[in-house]
């Protein structure tokens, strides 16, 4: 999850920017409420804005990342939905396990939506779910789909057969310990590396990511909030078919320059759901999109879901949401 911030600006992104615009600083102003949910004996965390009478809309983030992810996008969903950002278990505020498993993740995601009050509006919630976290929205519209009004993965690549796939490999290595925060955010990187032109979101994400914890050698010092077991004999599972599985409407992003999600990776995906579901590019992006292009991002998915709230699906949308493919 961490690389040191880049040296040289990328070209096709343009020269760094490190102040927060004014619409940054407007987005983080809006404080979300923190909760928890106990599910499966771990506390698990999720951040909430907007009315609760509304539409519920839940916020996943992807490998080691956290519920702060979407504090800049939150907001700008919040007027027209009850919004939540979850942070996953064995990430963010939220408690670790003993083991974790893609089946869990989703048993969290549903059980925010439960706790948040989404249940008891009048239409089912959204889930929007980033990298990893668009694996466990994945498996989240296979399991739970005819309780949901839709899925949104984001640059989350279901590979064809043959193209390496699974969860990270990494050898489990206690988290070290930095003796101030600035010294461990030299140390934050992106995974999978890629430039990001807007430093300041880098920053802001970096501080979230740390808790302050006692140092060894005395005193205190700061370290990383995710568990580094978490993929220890963890199983991703066949992707491919969990994904033609779905049980809802379904909607796939990718980032112009996804390294993750290249055009032909979002044509099979486009492919397993019949050619029936939306494959939307988001321009000058990279695998990150949120933190790329943040107001892209906001403007195509709130495009999409007033899409969603206005239309039906086709015939052939509604037979791809309750008839699992043969792979």
């Amino acid at each position: 999850m961490n690389e040191p911030f880049d040296k040289e600006p990328d070209p096709e992104l343009g020269p760094f920017i490190d102040t927060p615009p004014r619409w940054f600083e407007r987005a983080l102003a809006v404080e979300p409420e923190s909760r928890f949910v106990k599910v499966e004996g771990t506390d698990v965390h999720y951040l909430h804005w907007g009315d609760p009478s509304k539409p519920g809309l839940l916020l996943v983030h992807g490998n080691g990342a956290h519920a702060r992810w979407w504090s800049f996008i939150a907001p700008f969903l919040a007027r027209e939905y009850s919004v939540a950002a979850i942070d996953i278990s064995g990430m963010g505020d939220s408690g670790w396990r003993d083991s974790y498993s893609l089946e869990v993740f989703a048993e969290e995601q549903m059980a925010v939506c439960e706790h948040a009050g989404f249940f008891r509006n009048d239409e089912p919630p959204i889930i929007v779910g980033h990298s990893f976290g668009g694996f466990v929205t994945i498996v989240t519209g296979s399991l739970y789909g005819d309780r949901l009004s839709g899925t949104v993965i984001v640059d989350s690549p279901v590979n064809p057969p043959g193209r390496p796939s699974g969860p990270p490999d990494h050898v489990v290595r206690q988290h070290r310990i930095y003796p101030t925060i600035e010294a461990a955010l030299d140390r934050f990187r992106l995974a999978p590396p890629q430039p990001c032109a807007n430093r300041y979101i880098l920053d802001y994400i970096g501080r979230h990511s740390l808790k302050q914890v006692p140092n060894p050698d005395g005193g205190t010092g700061w370290t990383w909030k995710f568990d580094p077991a978490i993929w220890q004999r963890f199983d991703i599972g066949d992707m491919s078919a969990r994904l033609a599985a779905t049980r809802c409407r379904i909607a796939i992003m990718r980032g112009e320059f996804s390294g993750l999600v290249p055009p032909e990776i979002g044509d099979y995906m486009f492919t397993l759901l019949g050619r029936a579901a939306p494959v939307v590019e988001i321009p000058l992006a990279h695998h990150h999109i949120m933190l790329d292009q943040p107001l892209a991002f906001v403007a195509a998915l709130r495009t999409l879901l007033v899409d969603w709230e206005h239309s039906k699906p086709s015939r052939r949308g509604e037979l791809i949401a309750r008839v699992p493919f043969a792979i």
